[in-house]
């Protein structure tokens, strides 16, 4: 933080659009000396900032305690305490994510393509930065360095803006990173903190058309729809993730409760996590698996004819279908075969991650080609829907949106592409 606010004049720091302006200029100029970093350095820079991140457990984890605490007493809910807390082991993981995205294959000056029509000019399709990305987000600290790393690995300065919730936490991760990244030839304000939790820092950010290229906002509705309707800036973002798991008729017992359970209960916080079953109607153990989300510690909400299967299901209301509860509550529909299965995820889904389970090839296919959703799984857990569980290192976020990249934001949906085209004289006629 010291090493940040030292480049911001003082009316600068007082004033959130000074502030953003001063931040976002000081991160182009960082931006083009690190596209200009081979691959290699790098790479070499994010080793060293996990190295820094391990050395600077102690003090992350008294930040987190501190973050905790204050969650504790502002009441902050069961699940986001669960996605704001560090331990020894999540913090390990998270400076691992690091060192992670440092091996992976860096998309920068990939060849998408080339052609050369008959007037013999070259051309070519090439991998660049987007330019600075601004991340803005909730509760969870190990957005800072997933985000960080993710951005530097590909080449693109990153202006973040965390959640108050976790400000000590977000400060130590960022100052460990930062001492990493400098010593490895990153300049330091290719990865900057915002140095305020003033709420208007954030309408700054959204407006800075011409100094950030990209906004990528990670947290709940409201701030997801506040960036959405408030942005003069490309948003890759998702909304809700309301996802769907179809136990289908030829589903395997066994395998659908395990899954279920799973997909719900693993961790209830996360986007990826499970918040409508549907039953078909001919699956032959649906009092089972009702049962078993119950006796696991679920609060199921269901239709009359769930309702029916057990005593303990909470009458659903029309909301319920519509609802990303982030917790330990459940909507549970029957229906009527695929068909009303893919109705209804059609009608409430949220496009980000729904699931079938079923033995039946026939049924799945067509599950994965009809749902109009950014990951649609086989046989599978929802909370599968990560960019680290899908090879792509730490992620950015999910996009849900049709343009530029949906699904698990990683290296290549930080990219952009430019067309190079190589002559020898010609001139159009």
């Amino acid at each position: 933080m010291t090493k940040m606010t030292a480049i911001l004049p003082s009316d600068e720091a007082s004033d959130p659009a000074a502030l953003l302006t001063a931040l976002a200029q000081a991160a182009r100029a960082a931006q083009r000396q690190l596209a200009a970093m081979p691959s290699a350095a790098r790479a070499a820079a994010l080793r060293q900032a996990a190295e820094a991140l391990r050395a600077a457990a102690p003090q992350v984890l008294a930040a987190n305690a501190q973050d905790l605490a204050a969650g504790k007493a502002l009441g902050l809910s069961g699940a986001m305490l669960d996605r704001l807390m560090l331990d020894e082991a999540r913090l390990a993981g998270v400076a691992d994510a690091v060192a992670a995205v440092a091996d992976l294959a860096d998309p920068v000056g990939e060849v998408i393509d080339s052609s050369e029509p008959p007037n013999g000019l070259k051309l070519s399709r090439i991998r660049v930065p987007i330019g600075t990305i601004g991340i803005i987000y909730e509760s969870r600290p190990n957005v800072t360095a997933d985000a960080a790393a993710l951005c530097v690995r590909a080449g693109n300065a990153a202006i973040l803006r965390g959640g108050s919730e976790a400000v000590h936490s977000n400060r130590a991760i960022h100052a460990a990173l930062t001492q990493g990244l400098v010593a490895g030839g990153v300049p330091a304000a290719a990865v900057q903190l915002v140095p305020s939790q003033d709420r208007a820092c954030v309408g700054a950010m959204l407006t800075a058309s011409g100094l950030i290229d990209m906004i990528v906002p990670r947290g709940g509705k409201s701030l997801v729809e506040r960036v959405q309707a408030e942005a003069r800036v490309p948003v890759l973002a998702h909304l809700d993730g309301i996802n769907h798991t179809y136990i289908h008729a030829a589903a395997d017992p066994e395998m659908a409760t395990a899954i279920a359970v799973n997909a719900k209960l693993r961790r209830t916080g996360i986007c990826g996590s499970m918040e409508t079953l549907l039953i078909d109607s001919a699956f032959p153990e649906g009092a089972s698996l009702v049962a078993a989300l119950i006796e696991a510690g679920c609060e199921v909400r269901g239709d009359a004819r769930v309702a029916a299967l057990d005593p303990r299901v909470i009458p659903a209301s029309a909301n319920d279908w519509d609802t990303e509860y982030l917790d330990a509550i459940l909507s549970v529909a029957c229906v009527d075969g695929l068909d009303a299965a893919l109705a209804h995820i059609a009608r409430h889904s949220s496009n980000h991650t729904d699931a079938i389970v079923t033995g039946d090839p026939v049924a799945a296919e067509r599950f994965l080609n009809e749902v109009d959703s950014a990951i649609v799984m086989h046989n599978a857990s929802s909370q599968f829907a990560d960019g680290g569980e899908f090879g792509l290192g730490a992620e950015i976020g999910i996009a849900t949106g049709r343009l530029h990249a949906r699904g698990p934001v990683a290296l290549e949906g930080l990219t952009t592409y430019k067309w190079q085209v190589r002559g020898v004289g010609q001139i159009r006629p």
